[in-house]
């Protein structure tokens, strides 16, 4: 049931849907990532209408379940004591992390917009 709540698309013409981009896939150093959401098409990032959260999971190849890397929140939507919109701090859903394997597998990248709900996307790497 709670897979049917997720939305998928292409990031190319969907700005809700978290992108997954490898910066670097080094067996020393780490697999290090770029997560983002509204990277072709802005999201707007406003006090009514924002990206809450980005979650990162990663699934080896043959395991049964995935090890989640990280969830990272965005608090900073333009309010203020004088209002909605009111503030110069607006947070931006990007986010870089790096984490060991030494298996490929699937990351997987899901974000929730307070307006349009659960997203999500993935890859092999």
């Amino acid at each position: 049931m709670v897979k049917e709540l997720y939305q998928s698309a292409d990031w190319k013409k969907e700005k809700h849907v978290p992108v997954i981009e490898v910066l670097e896939k080094d067996i020393n150093k780490g697999v290090k990532l770029e997560v983002s959401v509204g990277k072709e098409i802005k999201h707007p990032n406003t006090s009514a209408h924002h990206i809450v959260w980005v979650e990162v999971y990663f699934l080896p190849e043959g395991s049964k379940f995935p090890y989640q890397i990280g969830r990272y929140g965005f608090l900073a939507h333009g309010a203020s004591t004088d209002g909605p919109d009111t503030s110069s701090v607006y947070t931006e859903p990007i986010i870089q992390l790096t984490f060991k394997t030494s298996k490929g597998g699937k990351v997987f990248a899901t974000s929730y917009c307070n307006i349009h709900g659960l997203w999500e996307n993935s890859i092999e790497i």
